[in-house]
């Protein structure tokens, strides 16, 4: 596996992560009707997830333009 293919990876992993994330929150606002104790775990979980695709997106990032110059 080259340079370019793992920056790929690891930018399509981050980009998917951050829907997943963005998913469950809106889903689980939705099914609870309210903000309460629950809910705010779970945004807590899904910011954790979401920094990581944040994390991931610019790893890819980096690797891809190592590969390219």
């Amino acid at each position: 596996m080259n340079w370019f293919s793992i920056g790929l990876t690891l930018d399509t992993l981050g980009k998917v992560l951050l829907g997943i994330t963005v998913l469950m929150v809106h889903w689980h606002v939705f099914k609870e009707h309210r903000i309460d104790a629950d809910v705010l775990r779970a945004m807590k979980r899904e910011r954790a997830l979401g920094i990581l695709g944040i994390l991931l997106i610019i790893a890819g990032f980096i690797l891809q333009l190592l590969y390219h110059v």
